[in-house]
């Protein structure tokens, strides 16, 4: 899946060693949160982003801001309720990431639902390539897990995270979920297009601004969003299918939830699709999607 981040700047040491102080801090707080048992671990690091660096960081202004321009009419208790929920909500996913073991026993136990479930599963026997689709909502390396597990062999695109150290870091956790993982760039995508090809499935995440990308909608106002997915999926006849890992009430556990798959049309429709899919989940389940993410910049 993807994380979001450019490469370090070389031009700029002040910005570098900023990149530099955070990450070893993050790093640090992860390890120390490795400390706890996973039962723990897991609300611990959801109350302390929700009460303690969320705050510092602006992100419940930001999942204010977002809310107010997508419901103007929403109660000021609603959004302040989601202003501390979200970042509970991502502090539990980054735990979940940084524990790749537990979050594969938990994959483990986690049930299938959905209308896609054995247009998947034909797929793979029949050796037909799969883009499993989904957004920065829930626990999004949930279905990758599962799907190994299940016998797929399921590639994931990232991005570099600022600072080398923490991307070695992040990288190396990622990976005991599985592998290949394909970094964002040239040489990353021409591998990922390869495996692709062979068969296999690739995790995409599409909820990301993409400035040259097309203007589709999402919550009614323009998002600028990536058409690669589709286009692969026309390009190598490929399964496209929305796939989602949703948190339970007790915030530990998920279902995933896997959609009937988009069918071939444009790039466009079936990447409008995709928006609609998620839309749709996130209305039902408001705390987890990103909030604090600037979806809908202007080009």
């Amino acid at each position: 899946m993807a994380a979001t981040g450019t490469p370090p700047s070389n031009t700029d040491d002040q910005p570098d060693l900023r990149n530099r102080i955070v990450s070893a801090v993050i790093i640090a707080v992860i390890r120390l949160l490795t400390l706890l048992p996973y039962r723990m671990r897991v609300p611990t690091s959801g109350w302390m982003l929700a009460n303690v660096i969320g705050p510092v960081i602006g992100y419940r202004q930001r999942v204010r801001d977002n809310l107010t321009m997508i419901f103007p009419d929403m109660p000021v208790a609603e959004k302040e309720h989601l202003a501390r929920a979200v970042p509970n909500q991502i502090g539990r996913t980054l735990a979940e990431l940084f524990s790749p073991k537990d979050l594969v026993r938990t994959a483990a136990q986690t049930p299938v639902t959905g209308a896609g479930v054995d247009a998947v599963e034909e797929a793979r026997l029949a050796g037909r390539p799969i883009i499993i689709v989904s957004g920065h909502f829930g626990n999004y390396d949930i279905a990758r897990s599962i799907l190994i597990q299940r016998g797929h062999q399921v590639g994931g695109l990232y991005r570099s995270m600022n600072y080398q150290g923490f991307n070695e870091f992040y990288v190396s956790r990622i990976s005991q979920v599985g592998t290949p993982l394909f970094l964002r760039g040239r040489r990353g995508m021409g591998e990922m297009l390869k495996f692709l090809k062979g068969g296999n499935a690739i995790a995409l995440l599409i909820d990301q601004h993409m400035s040259s990308g097309a203007p589709l909608s999402f919550f009614g106002r323009t998002a600028f969003t990536a058409l690669s997915a589709a286009e692969l999926a026309l390009r190598y006849d490929a399964l496209l299918v929305p796939c989602y890992g949703v948190r339970q009430p007790d915030g530990m556990s998920f279902e995933m939830v896997v959609e009937k798959p988009i069918e071939h049309g444009t790039p466009e429709e079936m990447t409008q699709a995709l928006n609609d899919s998620l839309e749709a989940q996130v209305r039902a389940h408001m705390a987890q999607w990103l909030w604090v993410h600037r979806r809908w910049k202007r080009k």
